[in-house]
């Protein structure tokens, strides 16, 4: 008789057939009766194992609360019948993977490295040994151990930007039903349950397919699950599959091997591939110092990219498929014939081919063996109007050269506009030079003539202004001249802190209406003038005037990650702290000194996953002048305001949505609050029928404080994820704004492309 399925079956009888158990000679229960009591039994044996294997996961994951252990990963992206074209431009070979069909891999790497976890406080480090990329000479591979370190014992887990439940989270009963699908034993006699996962919804953020629970331990012995493109809010995705294969390691079980498979598709692309990783050589007394972890999560041993086939072969623990084994040799032989400048160079004559389709979205001409890019926009592309300029476009020339493989890199760009109706060329150069891609130090100068707006975040679009000026004769627009030369220099010299300055000269005139061309006249409306306080007012808005300007700013991210490639350095933003910028401005030098100026400011925002109960943002800014005096309208702090029907910017708490441009504009102190909370599915995927449609409720609330004024404040209802299908582009949102007791209703658009 085996023991364990005699414990197995006691277990569940004191929880759920006490009677029952109380007559039960436990020296005879066989196998057989196990099933067939379990079979006559009313309750639901799968409920009684998950909610063990939940009360059990402090005691599982205890375990292995540290460890060190060997990893090995390798990612395989493959395309399906690529078409040649797309919006006029052609698509290539894709490093010459493809077949007659243009069907293959376009991506294959492998890597590997030594791991190391914790779990109080939680932490993860990885050091890549070894990376292989297909057809490439730097070998620099993006795989990465934490990103597909999927722990189930959690309540959710991530997938792209979503959270999805866990089977066997705390709450998992809210999601999931299950069912008993079999029991077997494996190799070592622990007796396994196989369970079957069905959501509750169809689109709530979860899995289906099946869990494998080991006996007794309750522990995660398999799991074999998929979701969906709309459960982990990417419409891309027809399928994505996850395979977990767990071993015994000093009475822990741990992840061996894993696979996720995933399928997609959209505007005639499909893709398909795999990630696999496995696990090995488990140390579970690690002994970690004080300096082991930091926020560095992945680094590179400085001879990774230099491993020979000898020592693959040896090394990976998988062997390659057919495929993947001709994909390594076909593009390891084409990558010295493709690097040749000979080649480089006939590639590039016949993308440097002007067409006429370059007439509208510009050109480029690219020289890859001495690697620079040079660059021409199209006046047509950038076509606008206002009521200074009237409609106005620009040339811009871009130049730029890679110069070394670590991020050295110069740049160059000038950009010449012409308006019709006030009939001037204005034109702005800027050359930056940056040093590497570590700690990113970037020097920048420009000068020149410019149009500016007055306020310098640019809360309006040019182009939606367009449409509002010639349909309706709402020009929101008001701008300057601003003849400038500039110095600006910016540096991130300790992880996670950014810091910037600036010295800029600025001489500034006002500028006038020169046109009130609108499509369909109307005698009734006339334009606004371009005097931001007084849009009545059709004199000077203000005194011409020059002075220097002077900035400074420094951005903490608390508790911001990165990994180390050895090439650069890429910055990871962590959730659970908020961001910080603190700035001083100084406007000196003024032909009066009553225009002189000195503020400070300070903002913090954050971006809370709150795992199946959506993401909540907030953003709070403040700031005050030292002295309260007459100064140019362009220097008093200015609020990102919203006049149109289309959402500002794709950042929706940094902007209001109905707050005239600059109604509230001060030179005072002033205060402003924005957040947002997208329950993503929290709440319509439980309502049927509405949850068919995998919309998101979003809501909004915001409020401004501006000295010797009464607050300004908004409240908006939404939805996002709006439209069809794979096409999800579009956000709603019903905002109502209160101001000195007046009330103002809006619907706003967002369009996400």
């Amino acid at each position: 008789m085996n023991k364990k399925s005699i414990v197995f079956f006691l277990i569940l009888s004191i929880n759920c057939f006490n009677s029952f158990a109380q007559i039960i000679d436990k020296e005879v229960i066989a196998d057989e009766v196990l099933e067939e009591v379990l079979i006559a039994s009313k309750v639901n044996t799968a409920n009684i194992i998950i909610k063990k294997a939940i009360a059990s996961k402090k005691k599982n994951t205890d375990k292995f609360a540290e460890y060190t252990a060997d990893f090995y990963s390798r990612g395989l992206f493959k395309v399906k019948n690529l078409p040649e074209k797309f919006l006029g431009k052609e698509i290539d070979d894709m490093g010459g993977g493809l077949d007659t069909t243009r069907s293959g891999i376009i991506y294959l790497s492998e890597t590997i490295s030594t791991i190391a976890y914790q779990k109080k406080p939680e932490r993860f480090k990885e050091y890549i040994l070894a990376s292989k990329v297909s057809g490439t000479d730097n070998g620099i591979s993006f795989n990465q151990a934490k990103e597909v370190n999927i722990n189930l014992y959690k309540n959710a887990v991530k997938f792209g930007d979503a959270l999805l439940i866990s089977p066997i989270a705390n709450n998992a009963f809210n999601y999931y039903h299950y069912k008993l699908a079999g029991t077997f034993y494996d190799e070592k006699g622990a007796l396994i349950s196989k369970i079957k996962l069905l959501p509750k919804r169809k689109n709530d953020p979860v899995f289906s397919g099946y869990i494998y629970i080991v006996a007794h331990s309750w522990a995660i012995y398999k799991i074999d699950v998929t979701v969906t493109g709309a459960q982990i809010s990417m419409p891309i995705v027809k399928s994505l599959r996850l395979k977990q294969e767990y071993s015994q390691k000093n009475d822990a079980w741990m992840p061996s091997s894993q696979i996720i498979d995933f399928k997609a598709g959209i505007f005639g692309f499909h893709f398909n591939g795999r990630f696999s990783a496995t696990y090995s050589n488990y140390d579970f007394k690690p002994n970690f110092d004080k300096q082991y972890f930091s926020n560095e999560i992945l680094s590179f041993d400085e001879n990774a990219t230099q491993k020979d086939s000898t020592y693959w072969k040896k090394n990976r623990p998988v062997r390659l498929t057919s495929e993947e084994i001709a994909d390594y040799k076909l593009k390891d032989s084409l990558k010295i014939i493709r690097s040749s400048k000979k080649y480089t160079d006939s590639i590039d004559k016949k993308k440097n081919l002007f067409k006429a389709f370059n007439i509208i979205t510009g050109y480029s001409h690219n020289n890859t063996h001495e690697k620079w890019k040079l660059r021409f926009s199209s006046p047509i592309k950038y076509l606008r109007f206002n009521t200074v300029q009237g409609w106005n476009s620009f040339i811009g020339i871009n130049f730029s050269k890679d110069l070394d493989e670590k991020g050295q890199k110069l740049s160059t760009n000038t950009k010449i506009n012409y308006g019709f109706a006030d009939k001037r060329i204005t034109a702005v150069a800027n050359f930056s030079y940056k040093w590497n891609n570590i700690d990113k130090p970037i020097l920048t100068i420009s000068g020149g003539t410019t149009t500016a707006q007055f306020n310098d975040n640019k809360p309006i679009l040019r182009l939606a202004n367009t449409g509002s000026s010639i349909f309706f004769k709402n020009n929101y627009i008001k701008i300057y001249e601003k003849k400038f030369a500039k110095i600006a220099f910016s540096q991130e010299p300790v992880n996670g802190i950014e810091l910037g300055s600036s010295l800029e000269y600025a001489d500034r005139k006002p500028l006038f209406n020169n046109t009130d061309y609108v499509l369909f006249p109307n005698k009734d409306e006339i334009y606004t003038s371009n005097n931001p306080q007084e849009p009545t007012n059709f004199t000077s808005s203000f005194t011409p005037h020059n002075m220097w300007l002077f900035r400074v700013s420094s951005t903490v991210n608390f508790g911001q990650k990165y990994v180390s490639y050895p090439t650069k350095k890429h910055n990871i933003k962590t959730h659970k702290y908020p961001s910080l910028t603190v700035g001083y401005h100084k406007n000196f030098g003024a032909n009066k000194a009553r225009w002189n100026s000195q503020m400070m400011y300070s903002e913090i925002s954050q971006k809370l996953n709150l795992n199946n109960w959506g993401v909540f943002k907030y953003r709070i800014k403040g700031g005050l002048f030292f002295k309260k005096k007459d100064i140019p309208f362009m220097d008093y702090a200015h609020f990102n305001g919203n006049r149109l029907l289309i959402a500002p910017k794709k950042n929706y708490v940094n902007n209001f949505y109905n707050l005239p441009y600059y109604q509230l504009s001060t030179n005072d102190k002033y205060a402003e609050f924005h957040s947002e909370y997208n329950f993503k599915g929290a709440i319509l995927s439980k309502i049927p029928l509405l949850n068919q449609l995998n919309f998101h409720l979003v809501g909004s609330a915001k409020r401004l404080l501006t000295a010797n004024q009464k607050p300004y404040s908004e409240l908006a209802i939404g939805l996002d994820n709006i439209g069809f299908g794979k096409w999800r582009f579009l956000r709603i949102d019903f905002a109502h704004a209160i101001f000195n007791g007046k009330r103002e209703n809006s619907i706003v658009f967002g369009i996400k492309l």
